[in-house]
């Protein structure tokens, strides 16, 4: 199969989807990879490492899209790219429905283009591996992002993450014990700082609990808790995520009103539409803005700050689906491994998730029902 990588079209999208060693695992394979001319050059992988790997560099986006069966992207194609594509091809790539135009669900399937979202793919336990991978690195950044967002110069209140003796220690206030949650939690109480996980699954706070030896404080996310700990909080961070919907504003514009001056909200969110209601997405660019004298760091691709980490981890865990699809072609990929299905948004013209009613108002058709059954 030919299989491209795509100069990512999104500003400051500095991951690619594919590595050179796993380019070089599929050309083994016996498939063709098109590489787009300076695809990784922001993960510092050199167009020589590509053509090293056996994958052809070509000096168009136009071209990868016109050869190639599958292509393997990092965020969802562009208009000017589902224009290049036709019903014979499949996109691989995140695609974040929720907060999707309703111009992009017509395009894809008018054009009868197959989509495969990254963040709704499965694995056979159930647990979502390329959002799973994501998020742990999401969770990470953000109280780097927050410690250097509390400094002075930045608008921020002006103080350490972690305190010094004497000198009591920033409080951070986690929305959501998930993935993003939980590692936030573990890297902020690394750092010596005071941390609070709220969630409303308390299983979920029973495992933040365990896993971080009753280091935080965890609570039921009440509206009322959350007012009080919103108001508590030197940094925020919202990492609240529903599969298939827009996430709700579960912190109001009247608690971020309540908050410390120079305060820092980091909403991980913001991809599925953010959780606190003064939010709105912001770049690598021009990460972040001042409302309510509290700073918002709001960037839907915050894993790209680490581009080349978080390049590995999505390859590690979309090869080995690239190769399925590669090897058996798409329908019987498909029909063989349920977990990938369930990542399939759109095919043979029809959108394939139950999300596109509720948020576009467009009718959806089951995978299998298309595929004369067996997922």
């Amino acid at each position: 199969m030919n299989i491209g990588i795509p100069n990512e079209s999104l500003k400051n999208e500095n991951r690619v989807s594919l590595t050179p060693s796993a380019v070089a695992n599929l050309v083994s394979l016996g498939h063709t990879v098109y590489v787009e001319s300076k695809a990784g050059l922001a993960t510092r992988f050199s167009d020589e490492s590509y053509t090293n790997a056996g994958s052809v560099v070509v000096y168009s986006k136009e071209e990868v899209y016109r050869r190639c069966e599958l292509v393997c992207a990092v965020a969802p194609p562009s208009l000017e790219e589902t224009a290049m594509m036709d019903g014979g091809q499949t996109s691989f790539s995140f695609l974040n429905l929720p907060v999707a135009r309703r111009q992009f669900v017509e395009e894809i399937t008018g054009r009868r283009i197959t989509t495969v979202g990254y963040e709704l793919v499965e694995s056979e336990d159930g647990d979502r591996p390329v959002l799973h991978s994501m998020s742990e690195i999401a969770g990470q950044v953000a109280v780097f992002v927050a410690a250097q967002y509390l400094e002075t110069g930045d608008h921020g209140r002006g103080i350490i993450l972690g305190g010094i003796a004497g000198v009591a220690p920033a409080a951070v206030v986690i929305i959501g014990a998930g993935v993003v949650g939980t590692e936030a939690a573990r890297t902020a109480v690394g750092l010596g700082a005071q941390v609070i996980v709220l969630d409303t699954d308390l299983g979920r706070l029973r495992a933040v609990d365990r896993l971080l030896l009753k280091r935080v404080t965890t609570a039921l996310a009440t509206p009322v808790n959350i007012k009080k700990s919103v108001a508590y909080a030197d940094v925020l961070i919202g990492a609240v995520f529903i599969k298939g919907e827009r996430t709700p504003h579960v912190v109001t514009e009247e608690m971020v009103k309540s908050m410390k001056p120079g305060a820092v909200v980091i909403d991980v969110s913001i991809d599925q539409g953010g959780c606190i209601a003064t939010s709105r997405p912001t770049t690598l660019q021009n990460p972040s803005f001042v409302y309510h004298d509290v700073v918002h760091y709001c960037v839907p691709n915050i894993t790209a700050t680490v581009a080349r980490t978080a390049t590995y981890a999505l390859t590690n865990t979309i090869l080995p689906f690239v190769v399925e699809i590669a090897g058996k072609g798409a329908p019987r990929a498909f029909r063989e491994n349920g977990g990938l299905a369930r990542g399939v948004c759109s095919f043979d013209g029809h959108c394939t998730q139950e999300m596109a009613k509720s948020i576009f108002g467009k009718e959806f058709v089951p995978l299998s029902a298309l595929l004369g059954g067996g997922i």
